[in-house]
């Protein structure tokens, strides 16, 4: 028998969320990103990067870092591909649908196969959070990955003439450059096999401590607009509270361990945050 993640999806994941109709899955799942963006402001800061502490007892094993990145992002990939390899419906036949998928995958695509093989980082990640973020790319794979597969049909004479889908389309692009970009800058950091922390400058450095998180922001934020999907918007909305609260944390650090430190940067958006 074919693997259809939908069949599977049916008989596990409906009943999780009581839903008897994929229209009340999705509805409930969209809230749940909400609810779970809003309780992240108030979790404990997780022990990884340049946070680890020394007693990890409590977040469980380590996992090395490569390896966690790998398994924990790439549900957000690999569901979303069987569900449009395997899709029954119509709804995935339309450019529209295709594009708006492929911006979901694309991103974590790259997040899954390309930046952990590019990480200088050593440092393992506790299984608490690794295990944190895999359920987490689950249900955001299973929930984008059935709104645009068999959800929601978008009307390509419409909406491939909508200025919100080609602003969002472009929003979403700089943003992943911005984020890619940034990520090499840090990794350029520790050229020639250091491996302490350093001031990073130059880009968007000069504003803010994390650009690598406000592109990944304005990404999500592009592919909400680009689809005005309450499932995109809730995401956006997750990531933005979500990588905002570690990129103050991240700021902090910087500032508490470096005397030097530039005093006018923000911590993730330029001027405000």
């Amino acid at each position: 028998m074919a693997l259809n993640p939908e069949v599977y999806i049916r008989r596990y994941i409906y009943p999780l969320f009581l839903a008897t109709t994929r229209e009340q899955l999705i509805t409930r799942m969209t809230y749940g990103t909400i609810i779970y963006g809003l309780l992240t402001i108030f979790v404990k800061k997780a022990p990884y990067g340049r946070h680890a502490v020394n007693n990890k007892m409590s977040w469980g094993f380590e996992v090395p870092v490569k390896l966690a990145w790998l398994l924990q992002e790439c549900p957000s990939f690999v569901i979303p591909v069987l569900l449009v390899k395997y899709t029954t419906s119509k709804v995935y036949d339309g450019i529209t649908n295709q594009l708006l998928m492929g911006m979901f995958i694309m991103h974590y695509f790259q997040r899954s196969f390309i930046f952990p093989f590019l990480m200088k980082s050593k440092q393992p990640t506790p299984f608490f959070t690794f295990f944190c973020a895999f359920l987490t790319c689950s249900y955001n794979g299973i929930l984008h990955g059935l709104y645009f597969t068999y959800h929601f049909k978008y009307n390509d004479e419409d909406w491939l003439l909508r200025p919100n889908f080609w602003l969002g389309f472009i929003l979403f692009l700089f943003g992943m450059s911005t984020n890619i970009g940034a990520d090499s800058a840090l990794r350029n950091l520790r050229k020639g096999g250091g491996t302490g922390y350093k001031i990073p400058y130059g880009g968007w450095f000069e504003r803010i401590s994390c650009p690598n998180y406000f592109g990944e922001i304005v990404e999500m934020w592009g592919y909400a607009l680009a689809s005005l999907s309450p499932p995109a918007a809730a995401h956006a909305f997750f990531t933005t509270l979500f990588l905002s609260k570690r990129a103050l944390e991240h700021h902090e650090w910087y500032l508490s361990k470096f005397e030097d430190y530039p005093k006018n940067r923000k911590a993730v958006i330029p001027f405000v945050l």
